[in-house]
């Protein structure tokens, strides 16, 4: 009760000035390592290898032209990275959503089973079957090549149970019922009706598959070989990873600023969707 009357003693004006210096705060915390990364991505090696200084130097463009013209093929990465992210956030959004409408909208036999399956597979991590994945792409004959990062997005659990639950909380059956009185066929009713209602939450997994995908190292390590077919993270490594007469930490912190706008951007694009997808999916109505 005292602890009650102080807080009520507080002023309106004191509570919210405390409140944006706390939120100022953790910004900041935050940003700060977006600043030292622009800040390196400015310095040459040997400027680095004096200290940090908060203050920009002149090397921005001679870091880029060395990246760009150097032995790592910076281009084909981020060709190779928005080709498999967007496949991965377009495949995973729609195919979940669609499963996500077939175990909400339908009844049929096993529908639990299923259910259950989906979210036993979410609780299995991906380094457990990497052996078996990659002995199945090797008879399959789809090593080095990108199609095995992008194909799995189909079945993603993660997905599914997030999409589900929104359904649950935002999609009224009687719609569903009055498309079908109307002649609609299923898929029509599915892209025309349940799409469009899903979008707000259908555009937060994009950008979390999007990111996910983007700065993935696990998988696309253990497939791509070739130096063309590699995606960013891969070659930020194997660029962190050069011999010391090859090694530029100006070169590394250069990719790492470029390789992060492409998501900054995808953010910024898409982020008006997040508070009201992750609220609506998050409370039942």
């Amino acid at each position: 009760m005292e602890e009650r009357k102080v807080s009520k003693g507080i002023p309106v004006g004191t509570r919210r000035v405390i409140s944006y210096i706390v939120l100022i705060f953790f910004a900041l915390l935050c940003l700060i390592w977006f600043y030292i990364l622009l800040i390196n991505s400015t310095r040459s090696h040997a400027e680095m290898t004096k200290g940090f200084t908060p203050i920009p130097s002149t090397h921005f463009l001679d870091n880029w032209m060395n990246l760009v013209n150097g032995t790592i093929p910076i281009l084909n990465g981020f060709i190779n990275s928005f080709i498999v992210s967007g496949c991965v956030a377009l495949l995973s959004a729609y195919f979940s959503a669609m499963t996500a409408f077939a175990i909400h909208a339908y009844e049929f036999k096993g529908k639990r089973a299923a259910a259950s399956f989906i979210l036993a597979v979410m609780m299995v991590p991906g380094q457990v079957t990497a052996l078996g994945f990659i002995q199945l792409i090797n008879r399959m004959k789809m090593d080095d090549t990108l199609f095995p990062l992008i194909l799995p997005a189909i079945a993603a659990p993660i997905t599914y149970f997030y999409l589900k639950q929104y359904m649950e909380a935002n999609l009224p059956m009687s719609l569903v019922e009055a498309a079908r009185i109307d002649g609609a066929s299923e898929i029509r009713i599915f892209n025309s009706i349940i799409l469009p209602i899903m979008r707000p939450a259908m555009s937060v997994q994009l950008i979390f598959a999007f990111v996910g995908s983007w700065n993935n190292y696990f998988t696309p390590a253990l497939i791509l070989h070739t130096d063309k077919r590699k995606t960013l993270p891969v070659l930020i490594a194997q660029l962190r990873g050069a011999d010391w007469l090859r090694f530029d930490m100006g070169q590394v912190y250069i990719m790492i600023a470029a390789s992060i706008f492409p998501v900054v951007i995808v953010y910024l694009i898409m982020s008006k969707f997040i508070v009201g997808g992750i609220s609506s999916g998050a409370v039942k109505g």
